[in-house]
């Protein structure tokens, strides 16, 4: 399990950051907490085996786990957030047609508070119909939606490469260039890239327009 982490104070709050990688699936899970509060959500935790990792810190950190936050789902996928839910009383939150047991669906525009903390959500669809980006301060938590030189596959069932165009250019790139962007997932080891960086070198979108990216996710 690789682990990175901080601590940061903004306007005077005291905050905690740590991302988390299941090696075996190359997935990373996200902690975020309010420390003062005592409040936390967790993004995306992939596999039991994160979850053992990520309650233990919970427990030692003295956290109270408000909401596990779905970026997206596939049907089938492990219900890791099912678990987590029954062993923190934690509230599941998802978009709208993600295939997940929620407690709250959530949609573009939409905004969630811990502690002294807000999440805000952005609707990215196309890797498939319900994926969500949540933004946290500087940096945005882009699921399979947006990867790091590399974008979610659009040959599974109910993808939409059209959609995943829209939601990388027009709800991402957008976001100021310093906005840094934390991925679902890394086979290459790389952990973090900022909104510049992928305007500039993600291959999938850089220079390329809507019909041009739609071909090439057609053709792989």
């Amino acid at each position: 399990m690789r682990v990175g982490s901080a601590i940061g104070y903004w306007g005077g709050a005291m905050t905690f950051f740590r991302q988390l990688c299941d090696a075996p699936t190359a997935a990373y899970t996200y902690l975020i907490a309010d420390t003062d509060a005592g409040a936390a959500v967790v993004i995306d935790p992939a596999t039991e085996r994160m979850t053992v990792t990520l309650l233990a810190l919970v427990a030692e950190l003295d956290l109270q786990l408000e909401y596990v936050l779905c970026t997206h789902a596939h049907p089938g996928d492990p219900a890791v957030a099912d678990a987590i839910r029954s062993r923190t009383a934690a509230r599941v939150a998802a978009g709208e047609r993600a295939p997940v047991t929620a407690d709250l669906r959530l949609r573009h525009g939409d905004a969630l508070t811990f502690g002294n903390e807000v999440i805000h959500v952005l609707g990215t669809p196309g890797h498939t119909p319900g994926c969500l980006t949540y933004l946290w301060r500087d940096r945005a938590f882009t699921g399979d939606t947006l990867l790091i030189r590399a974008c979610g596959r659009t040959d599974l069932p109910d993808a939409d490469a059209g959609a995943l165009y829209d939601s990388i250019t027009q709800r991402l790139m957008v976001l100021p260039g310093d906005t840094l962007i934390y991925p679902g997932h890394d086979d290459q080891g790389r952990t973090v890239s900022t909104i510049a960086e992928e305007r500039e070198h993600n291959p999938c979108v850089a220079g390329r327009s809507r019909d041009e990216f739609i071909t090439q996710r057609i053709n792989g």
